[in-house]
């Protein structure tokens, strides 16, 4: 979406073209000049009508910008890092090195190529993706009601625009009122009344009521259509590109100092021409900087679409993704998401009506409905599926109410054969019940009886009529009862949910009592709270900033709300956004539009109204949300995939800047005696630019296969820290680094004859060799450090994808071959010669294992730090790690949170609860005399504690914390959530 200042901006233009398109009336939507030819309202066509119209105004769809396939690889040779190189080969044209522009230019293109060819991929998955979101119009064609493609309705067309539709085109309203959301076209966020002749705009919604209209505008000719350009929005990859630009802009401040500094050092204090030292230090600024980070990155995303789209999730923006592996908050509708939204209607039918039967109960609801016309909802598809339809034509409806979540109920005016005029509605029993005359005698024996079926989980429908002789005097005649079972696979899911630390709330306008019973069996609990108590929207329309602090504790510790209205879910889910949470919000009707729109990540299910899947980040095409576990699964495979590849591209940007930083001060080549006549040495070391180059593209080609990467999902929320990202790159940087300088050191003393190499009974090398040793060094440990970047374990703990390890061995043997077999000679004024020329052949061999030696070196700290990292909680690394469990005894909550897998379960009370455990710890030292800890643990023996204490947090709330022994945390971490479930 548009930010502010462009929706503000949109707001104006629009209106300034609305006003000129209706003459200067300013009514958004008002009708035109008096002057003009009348609007002639419609009544419905014939499919030979349209069939002419569609060939004369062309089909119904707006003309998507699509930008070029040249164009898109032009932008690839105009971002950040491409400018740097073009600088970088500005430089060297400048010089006259026209051997290292050349390699410059080509790695520009080769990467431009690369990015080109993934981007467009991305592209073209995710339009097929959204393209297979067709919308439909309900239109009279022929005498009859049906939904059609909304490409193909044509000016003149009667459409149905009821509460939840996309309005399909522009239209003009035929009788009746409606309320119109059309904050996509002016940034307005209240919705807009319209009558008769008022006109609803394509790409509005329609939030309340149902009319009929006539299409007056299609495609481009709509008002959105002259205005699209001014609504274009680029797909960003949001907070992934924030992250990604932070760490960008870390590694290039890095590069340029050292870079900065190895230049005036090389020109002042080892008297190299400045020609030759800027050649060098621009190009090894080019070869550190990840160059194809995004491109990477954006692969990965758009491969981690096509597969959710395998899963029947269609992800229409890619920054969801990311969003969704941090989700750890999952609030949900009831009807039709967690339940089966197939109601039957059963045969108890308590009557409140004398000489009142069940079929005169049925009757009187499906008048209360369009049965002429497709069901609108599950409500209506259940009555019209029990009534007598042939019956209700005996009647003539001549006005009807449609469902409104503010009111809950729809209304029908008719008049019945005998010629009498009456109203019938339907709708939830405490709002029929206050309409009728006399509610006060009936109002305990209905709320009993709405309670006593609630309990058995089975819903009410009251029906009504008005009294005869009268307009607005309501008799109830009974109520209907119904079920919508829960989906039978919605208790796994909801369980499977919770194992992956993403707890789970519904959110319902239901009955509380419903609720509670439908919550109770899918294995939520029963802490369901009603609307009373919830936060309101503030006085002037605006979100009040304080929501988490005033009802956080209260939101995040309920299993559910019912009875709300769509403000109070879209203030539940800002609730627990304001408290931290990263919230996800399934919904499929206009009513969960706002709070899907709201949500970090908005998914609408299976068979969602337009609005909700206009709102929606993800539109799921199966039913049930057990797709929604996989879809979070997938999505924390694709951030482990990614965050594996930033670990390993900052760990080797570093690695390759800091050794040639530290070589060129601590390791020039003429101080050491190599016994070599017509010495060439340079006064710094440096490796030719093709083999700079070689590193980079082979690294980057093959790392591309990172988004095939076999990773395990992790069981909690995703969260990024780059303070723990650098800590860990810069300590596998530092060891490969170090390992580096270690070899480059003892190959130039490899003529000292109580030298490292004498030791081990290896030749003197000579120099041109030392640069291909080096060279081939530094590749193999790039790509060995990959695989310890991917694990926090040992590597050898989590293989890796059949693609990457492929690409992986492929590189890794062209740089060996080359490094074996290059030719003799010069490069950049740089000796070189292949690794198996000359007396001693076995050179390669020795670096592989010296590469693999330093490897397990390199792994080990790696493993030790993560500890460290998890154990002390430097960088307040635990904070994403923290899983909410409840406990429906008499523990209101507590958070768990288990340090670096089996070691420690850290478990922190409130000052409420913390008393109840601490009772419950005493109760057990007594039973065992005495002895013990306090925390030899009330579940069994599972070990001792390593603390137990009181601590107060920031806010002042007191909390008790347990810390259990790593022998015994994995069995206090999983009997505890066993038996914390259980107790439901």
């Amino acid at each position: 979406m548009a930010d502010a200042k462009d929706q503000e901006a949109v707001a104006v233009d629009v209106a300034a073209l609305e006003e000129k398109e209706s003459g200067g009336n300013k009514e958004f939507g008002g009708p035109k000049d008096v002057d003009e030819k009348p609007f002639e309202f419609s009544e419905g066509l014939t499919s030979d009508q349209a069939k002419e119209l569609l060939h004369i105004h062309g089909k119904n769809e707006l003309e998507e910008k699509v930008t070029p396939s040249w164009l898109v690889y032009l932008k690839q040779l105009k971002g950040p890092m491409p400018i740097m190189i073009w600088i970088a080969i500005i430089v060297e044209a400048a010089i006259q090195n026209w051997l290292d522009m050349g390699i410059l230019l080509g790695i520009q293109f080769i990467n431009a190529t690369i990015g080109w060819y993934e981007t467009t991929k991305a592209a073209n998955a995710v339009a097929a993706l959204k393209a297979s979101l067709k919308p439909f119009a309900t239109v009279k064609r022929d005498g009859k009601w049906q939904q059609i493609d909304a490409r193909v309705v044509v000016p003149g067309d009667l459409v149905g625009l009821n509460a939840g539709a996309a309005v399909p085109a522009d239209c003009r309203v035929n009788e009746g009122r409606i309320e119109v959301d059309q904050s996509a076209l002016t940034g307005e966020s209240l919705p807009v009344t319209m009558r008769r002749g008022d006109a609803p705009k394509m790409g509005s919604t329609i939030t309340r009521g149902e009319v009929e209209g006539t299409v007056e505008f299609t495609g481009k000719n709509t008002f959105f259509g002259k205005t699209a350009t001014m609504l274009q929005t680029v797909d960003e990859l949001g907070n992934l590109q924030k992250i990604l630009l932070k760490i960008m802009f870390v590694l290039v401040v890095i590069s340029l100092t050292l870079c900065f500094i190895a230049l005036l050092y090389l020109i002042f204090d080892k008297d190299t021409s400045f020609k030759k030292a800027l050649s060098f230090v621009v190009v090894l600024l080019v070869a550190s900087i990840p160059i194809a980070i995004e491109i990477v990155c954006t692969c990965t995303l758009a491969l981690g679409s096509r597969q959710l789209a395998a899963m029947h999730a269609i992800v229409t923006r890619l920054v969801s993704i990311e969003e969704m592996a941090g989700m750890n908050m999952l609030c949900s509708d009831k009807t039709g998401t967690l339940t089966l939204n197939k109601m039957v209607i059963q045969d108890e039918c308590p009557i409140y009506t004398a000489g009142v039967t069940r079929d005169d109960v049925i009757l009187a609801a499906a008048l209360a409905a369009k049965w002429k016309e497709p069901a609108k909802d599950a409500l209506d598809t259940m009555v019209l599926g029990t009534a007598p339809l042939a019956k209700c034509d005996e009647y003539q409806q001549v006005d009807y109410m449609p469902f409104d979540p503010s009111v809950k109920r729809t209304e029908g005016t008719l008049v019945g054969p005998d010629g009498k005029k009456f109203k019938t509605t339907k709708g939830a029993p405490q709002i029929i019940m206050n309409l009728c005359h006399n509610k006060a005698e009936i109002a305990k024996e209905l709320e009993a009886t709405v309670y006593s079926f609630g309990l058995r989980g089975i819903r009410c429908l009251a029906v009504a009529r008005t009294m005869e002789g009268t307009d607005d005097q309501w008799e109830m005649l009974g109520i209907l009862t119904f079920l919508d079972p829960p989906r039978p696979d919605t208790k796994r899911t909801i369980e499977r949910a919770m194992e992956y630390g993403v707890g789970v709330k519904m959110i319902t306008g239901d009955q509380v009592v419903i609720a509670c019973e439908t919550s109770r069996t899918l294995g939520l609990g029963t802490n369901i709270k009603g609307a009373q108590g919830l936060p309101d929207m503030a006085k002037d329309g605006k979100i009040p900033k304080d929501l988490g602090k005033k009802y956080g504790k209260m939101i995040a510790a309920a299993d559910g709300f019912a009875q709300v209205y769509p403000e109070h879910k879209y203030l539940i889910v800002e609730t627990l956004r304001q408290e931290g949470y990263t919230v996800g919000m399934t919904g499929d009707g206009v009513n969960d539009a706002p709070a899907l729109k709201r949500a970090d990540v908005g998914i609408a299910v299976s068979g969602a109204t337009d609005a909700a899947r206009a709102a929606a980040d993800i539109v799921l095409t199966s039913p049930g949300l057990s797709v929604v576990v996989e879809a979070i699964i997938i999505a924390r495979c694709i951030f482990q995939r990614v965050l594996s590849f930033i670990n390993y591209r900052v760990a080797a940007t570093l690695q390759l800047l800091c050794f040639f930083f530290i070589a060129v001060f601590a390791f020039p080549p003429t101080d050491y005696d190599m016994g070599e006549e017509n010495d060439t040495r340079p006064k710094f070391f440096q490796l030719p630019v093709l083999m700079l180059m070689l590193i980079t593209l082979l690294n980057d080609g093959t790392l591309i296969t990172i988004g095939y990467d076999y990773v395990i999902p992790s069981n909690r929320p995703e969260k990024w820290n780059l303070k723990v990202l650098f800590l860990t790159s810069s300590i596998l940087a530092a060891v490969a680094c170090g390992s580096s300088l270690l070899l480059l050191w003892c190959a130039l003393d490899s003529h000292n004859q109580s030298g490292v190499f004498h030791a081990f009974g290896l030749p003197h090398i000579e120099y041109g060799q030392i640069t291909t040793l080096i060279y081939l060094k530094v590749s193999l440990s790039d790509f060995l450090t990959l695989f310890s970047a991917r694990t926090q374990g040992w590597f050898w703990t989590q293989r890796p994808g059949k693609l990457l390890m492929f690409g992986c061995s492929f590189a890794l043997t062209i740089s060996t071959i080359l490094a074996c077999v290059w030719p003799s000679g010069e490069l950049d004024d740089l000796a070189v010669k292949g690794l198996a020329r000359g007396n001693y052949s076995l050179w390669a061999i020795w670096v592989w294992i010296y590469c693999i030696v330093w490897w397990f070196i390199q792994d080990a700290a790696k493993v030790l730090a993560y500890r460290l990292i998890y154990k002390y909680n430097i960088f307040n690394a635990q904070a994403g790690r923290k899983v909410l469990v409840k406990d429906m005894s008499h523990y209101e909550g507590h958070e768990m949170e288990e340090k670096h897998g089996d070691d420690v379960v850290q478990l922190s009370y409130n000052v409420k609860t913390g008393k109840a455990v601490a009772a419950d710890l005493k109760k057990h030292m007594a039973e065992n005399g005495g002895t013990g800890t306090p925390g030899a643990s009330m579940h069994g023996h599972m070990g001792k504690e390593l603390d137990a204490k009181m601590t107060e947090d920031e806010h002042g709330e007191i909390y008790m914390t347990v810390s259990y022994s790593k022998q015994s945390g994995k069995d206090v971490a999983r009997q505890l959530k066993e038996q914390l479930r259980n107790k439901q």
